[in-house]
């Protein structure tokens, strides 16, 4: 086996890259990180350097990759260490840069450690954590960061000696629902009555919501949805790092995983909901509107997706970080994961001490949420 260091996914054939990845998960896919290096959504202007990990056989082959990356930031990872940073100012150490293994501004959990189906994972999976965190010391980087683990890698790398850190998200569990109504049907009189007066003042606006994937959309949409994803980061967190010609290229290369539940009043667009697809998971990404009309977020950004998902039988829906206000209309806390490897041995072990008291309270949090469930019957994510 063969172990190297990337600076670009373009260095690695699409298929080869897909075949051990797979194109399930549409943000591992070959065509969104080559979208994203191609169109100035990553690189030094935003401190999102490619440091892509590839094991080969004695073939040549692809066999294991991991998404990597050398930040001179924290933005756009959805895992906040700025108190991490300034604990390093502070005792006069350079927490940047740090390496982080990730997918840029996307806060979806999924695999991170990619091995070939017919590879010997536990052995291309050991060498691959081994070149991240050797590459990190020999670059004498403050840390190495794996971000929204699945089960599986978050295990795998606590056998490791990585710090484990526990957050929550809101994800929909579909239950084998017949239609909206049917799932709305496993809600408390009070909560359904909610979700359908929202529902009602969309209509009474007479606004549509129109479904187009990507392949499908015209030029107009794709300028008209960026402009929303614009509009929106401007006002709330600051520099929109994804390009026009990026999701341009998406919708030319992964269209068919690109999904926009766009609004419209006279047909003119007013708002929209950029998704993503994968084999069963929509993936809730970005909003944006030229004007506020009364309930439309919810409605374009989660029960839209709801009976996507129900009409196309995906089974989860996960609609990006953060938000309790997700609750009340059927998404449940669930956990997730990220691992670190501290560098500086004071660090590491009061980094330790942190998290061992902020899993306690995260769980604490969970289990309070859980009790705001708008569902009839106890239902957990």
């Amino acid at each position: 086996m063969r172990l190297e260091i990337l600076n670009s996914i373009d260095t690695i054939p699409a298929a080869r890259w897909n075949a051990v990845s797979g194109t399930g998960n549409p943000f591992l896919r070959h065509e969104f990180m080559l979208a994203l290096e191609r169109n100035g959504c990553v690189g030094e202007q935003h401190g999102w350097l490619p440091r892509h990990l590839a094991a080969f056989d004695n073939n040549n082959d692809l066999v294991g990759a991991v998404p990597m990356y050398l930040k001179d930031n924290s933005y756009g990872e959805f895992v906040f260490d700025w108190s991490w940073a300034e604990a390093y100012q502070r005792a006069g150490l350079s927490y940047y840069p740090k390496a982080v293994v990730a997918i840029p501004y996307t806060p979806t959990p999924g695999p991170r450690i990619l091995v070939h189906p017919q590879a010997d994972r536990d052995t291309i999976a050991s060498a691959l954590i081994e070149l991240a965190r050797n590459g990190s010391q020999s670059e004498n980087l403050s840390s190495l960061h794996w971000l929204f683990t699945d089960k599986d890698d978050t295990e795998r790398l606590r056998q490791q000696g990585f710090l484990i850190r526990l957050g929550c998200q809101f994800h929909w569990k579909n239950r084998g629902y017949r239609d909206f109504e049917a799932f709305l049907s496993s809600f408390s009189a009070r909560k359904r009555k909610k979700v359908r007066r929202e529902r009602r003042y969309v209509q009474e606006q007479h606004i549509d919501i129109i479904t187009v994937h990507g392949h499908e959309a015209t030029d107009l949409q794709l300028q008209t949805m960026h402009d929303f994803y614009r509009i929106t980061f401007e006002k709330k967190w600051g520099h929109p790092t994804l390009t026009l010609d990026f999701f341009r290229e998406i919708a030319q290369t992964m269209g068919e995983q690109l999904v926009f539940f766009i609004a419209e009043k006279q047909q003119t667009m007013v708002a929209g909901a950029i998704c993503f697809r994968g084999n069963d998971t929509l993936y809730g990404r970005h909003w944006g509107c030229y004007e506020d009309y009364h309930s439309l977020h919810f409605e374009a950004c989660y029960y839209q997706g709801i009976e996507y998902c129900i009409k196309h039988g995906l089974n989860v829906f996960q609609p990006g970080a953060q938000g309790e206000h997700k609750i009340s209309r059927g998404f449940l806390p669930t956990p997730t994961w990220s691992a670190h490897w501290i560098a500086d041995d004071r660090f590491r072990g009061l980094i330790a001490d942190f998290l061992e008291h902020e899993t306690s309270a995260m769980n604490e949090y969970i289990e309070e949420l859980n009790q705001r469930s708008p569902f009839r019957e106890v239902v957990t994510a």
